[in-house]
């Protein structure tokens, strides 16, 4: 089932926000994500907050979620005011977003676009299982606003897709691309997965050429992490699959860089690799740069200035909290300032982009030059800048920096 929400600090029933939070509104880019927390199976080593149609129980439904989502859109309008706020970037994850007719995902996007307006460079994309999309649903999904699409490929392996519970024909990949392109979609992601129990070198190899021969414009390669609570934690905790090896996911990660890196496709995050700039997801830019945003749905997490919040996890205590007018904020907290340079730290530093070493504290800094000298960080670089050694060994190296 999926994971527990933190405990934080309670919130006001009407979700408004400290004063402080407010200031500078604007200021600095905002985005929306919208959580759509359905699922037709669910996969063995995921945690997201997600529910199949045997798990929602009384009181929630796939027909109404599009109506609640907009109570919410609304309730955010009110909070932050009247200052003018365009939206820049809306990204729509799960679940599965695309389980939702294209109509409810449009009326979504109507509503944000009625209550703030969009940027007019608006990036709006929406993940989508390759299974649960016909060449008619992108055409429509084009029609009513998205522009950018993220295909869950994970493997190309029929084995070890089974073993991650996918349910998709690794054929059906390249075929959906050919239908985002012809529908007009100009940036299409695809996401892997590696270190799966099983996965030989080969396997992941054969993986990424056949990703790579879809010519997408940017890809997502994660390490499997076996997170606690699920049925690939309990077969590994059984012994009947072995844990991921540090080794293995090292290795795997080196060849993926290699081979997106020589078909021009170059790393802007640890990991993420996109064709240019134009194809870097600015979405999850937003997040790892620090910007505002507001997470729609139910356990979706949201930052406003300094104050992070997160709602209620079950879509029917979601929608029970909109319908009687109410926030649907579980709790939240208010970042002090070294929480914020800390999770700086944690976060630029992950990008191709660097990290300012003017957010380092005096010890931070006097552990740079041992970190250059060890190959971790680019020598010179005006900016501190993971190279793939660092990268591979990214938690290590912000702990040197956070002493």
């Amino acid at each position: 089932m999926p994971s527990a929400l933190p405990p934080g600090d309670p919130a006001p029933a009407d979700g408004r926000l400290p004063e402080e939070s407010l200031a500078g509104l604007g200021e600095r880019p905002f985005g929306l994500y919208v959580h759509v927390p359905f699922c037709s199976v669910r996969c063995g080593y995921c945690d997201f907050n997600t529910y199949t149609a045997e798990e929602l129980g009384p009181g929630a439904s796939r027909s109404s979620y599009a109506e609640s989502a907009i109570s919410e859109v609304r309730l955010a309008r009110r909070v932050l005011g009247d200052v003018d706020l365009p939206v820049s970037t809306v990204f729509l994850g799960g679940g599965t977003p695309t389980l939702l007719p294209p109509a409810d995902l449009g009326a979504v996007l109507a509503a944000i676009a009625s209550e703030f307006g969009f940027a007019p460079d608006v990036e709006i994309t929406t993940e989508s299982n390759p299974d649960s999309v016909a060449a008619w649903d992108l055409d429509q999904l084009r029609d009513v606003g998205f522009t950018r699409v993220s295909f869950g490929m994970q493997s190309a392996v029929p084995r070890v897709l089974a073993t991650l519970d996918r349910t998709h024909d690794p054929l059906r990949v390249p075929a959906v691309v050919e239908w985002a392109r012809s529908a007009g979609f100009e940036q299409v992601s695809l996401d892997l997965i590696y270190g799966t129990p099983g996965e030989t070198l080969g396997d992941w190899e054969t993986s990424l050429e056949a990703a790579l021969a879809c010519g997408p414009d940017h890809v997502s390669a994660y390490a499997l992490i076996v997170e606690q609570g699920t049925a690939l934690a309990r077969a590994v905790r059984r012994g009947e699959v072995p844990a991921p090896d540090d080794d293995d996911l090292a290795e795997k990660y080196v060849v993926a860089d290699e081979r997106l890196g020589a078909v021009g496709l170059g790393w802007y995050e640890v990991s993420n690799w996109a064709r240019d700039e134009q194809s870097r997801c600015r979405h999850n830019l937003l997040y790892w740069n620090g910007g505002d945003w507001w997470g729609i749905g139910p356990g979706a997490h949201s930052h406003v200035g300094g104050t992070r919040w997160w709602n209620v996890k079950h879509p029917a205590a979601y929608a029970d909290r909109l319908s009687a007018g109410a926030s649907p904020t579980h709790a939240r907290e208010v970042l002090g300032a070294e929480d914020r340079r800390v999770e700086r730290v944690l976060l630029e530093l992950r990008l191709r982009d660097g990290l300012d070493r003017d957010v380092l504290d005096p010890a931070g800094r006097a552990a740079v030059t041992g970190l250059v000298k060890r190959g971790l960080l680019e020598a010179d670089a005006p900016r501190l800048v993971l190279t793939r050694d660092g990268r591979l060994l990214a938690d290590a190296v912000v702990r040197d920096l956070l002493p």
